[in-house]
């Protein structure tokens, strides 16, 4: 019979990598939970200070785009290890994979709709399907079809840049007026996005919520490929055992280290260096930066910090983040909770006063929060509070929640 996974056969270094994966999202974040999402990407604008903008050009040097993918890839590399443990016990894969995307599907949807529009669980549940039909590929095969996602998101993202170039340059000045009026209409949204997060009642933000989706989700075409092309390295990575015996990987992870690391720093460099200037050429040359820079990036983070957690001194030091990993969800989940209570008006109503610099501050603290009390739930619990339901509701049965030191005795129970 099938279960989830114990806590002897759980991978430190994996958890460790979600557990900076969940503080690098917050720190990107940030900015969606305190600023309308329609003027997001213009922070320079808005916060004009040396600090904001400092903060705000390293965020997107840094941290943009690099922390979902690492999700993504982990995401990718989860359904490896799920489909080796069901295969060692003999147990149906599929079924319990389709119920677990569909209790996700219906977390994220709650996250999105009662809690914050940022959701990336949805995102991931529905393209979950789409990677359950390379379950049984070779790893050569989810290469090159990684390889070709991430060209389609190079694509689709670069193509209304391009379109807008080659337009500019045979159009001349005929069509200049229509950006100032988008402008507007973005800034009329924001002011409407920003009373009712500030002013309205609870089912007055919920309608801001659906409002600010559709905006987003018309949006989302730009975004799936880049998290497929992580999702089939993740499940890449997991079919050879990377994580499993670093070791026999470690060249492999050095070359991802020193060249993931060559190729993100200049694509991401090229992304933040053109993000706030204004013209289709910088759009295009940012649009392309980015696709390739963020994934390219995240890989490299993820090598450097699998190769550093070999060492005995930093596994320890590091070790801490794994309890933040292990409890991922509950802590994304966790974090919005916070945010919007930080920003919304049912709590401090900061929405819209909060700068980049004050954010990463903010984020910061929130995450130094949640590792203590990461470690403090595990020593009394097998999950987080919302792995027990996702787990429960998948396997169809009812998980044991505490760890075997803090189950009450038989006298206690009488």
């Amino acid at each position: 019979m099938s279960g989830p996974t114990p806590l002897a056969e759980r991978l430190e270094v994996v958890d460790i990598l979600r557990g900076v994966a969940i503080f690098g999202i917050l720190l990107v974040n940030m900015e969606l939970f305190s600023t309308p999402i329609y003027q997001t990407g213009i922070a320079s604008r808005l916060w004009p200070g040396w600090a904001d903008r400092t903060v705000d050009w390293l965020i997107r040097f840094l941290a943009e785009g690099k922390f979902y993918t690492m999700f993504s890839f982990l995401f990718g590399f989860g359904l490896a290890m799920l489909m080796e443990r069901a295969r060692a016990r003999g147990a149906p894969f599929v079924p319990l994979y389709v119920r677990r995307l569909l209790v996700l599907l219906l977390i994220g949807a709650a996250h999105a709709l009662l809690l914050w529009i940022g959701d990336i669980l949805v995102t991931y549940a529905v393209l979950g399907f789409i990677l359950l039909l390379f379950r049984h590929r070779t790893p050569k095969t989810l290469v090159i079809a990684a390889g070709l996602c991430l060209a389609l998101a190079i694509v689709i993202n670069a193509a209304p840049a391009a379109l807008d170039l080659y337009g500019e340059r045979t159009a001349g000045a005929a069509n200049r007026a229509e950006p100032a009026a988008s402008d507007a209409t973005l800034e009329w949204l924001a002011q409407q996005a920003t009373r009712a997060y500030t002013q309205g009642s609870f089912a007055e933000i919920v309608q801001q919520r659906i409002r600010d989706l559709r905006f987003l989700y018309a949006f989302e075409i730009l975004v799936v490929f880049g998290v497929l092309t992580m999702f089939l390295l993740g499940l890449y990575a997991g079919r050879r055992g990377v994580f499993r015996d670093v070791a026999a990987h470690r060249s492999l992870l050095l070359g991802a280290l020193w060249w993931g690391g060559g190729i993100g720093l200049a694509g991401s460099l090229a992304f933040a260096l053109t993000a706030t200037r204004e013209s289709p050429l910088a759009d295009l040359v940012g649009a392309i930066g980015f696709e390739i820079g963020a994934p390219a990036l995240s890989i490299a983070y993820m090598s450097g910090l699998t190769l550093l957690a070999q060492q005995g001194v930093w596994r320890a030091r590091l070790a801490p983040l794994a309890a933040v990993g292990r409890t991922a969800l509950s802590n994304y989940l966790l974090q919005s909770l916070i945010c919007t209570t930080i920003f919304y008006g049912y709590g401090l109503g900061l929405f819209g006063k909060v700068g980049p610099a004050a954010g990463a501050v903010l984020a910061v603290g929130i995450y130094v929060l949640q590792v203590p009390l990461s470690l403090w739930w595990l020593r009394r619990f097998r999950f987080g509070p919302i792995e027990w339901v996702w787990r429960s509701l998948t396997y169809l049965r009812v998980q044991p929640m505490r760890t075997a030191t803090h189950q009450p005795s038989a006298q206690a129970r009488n």
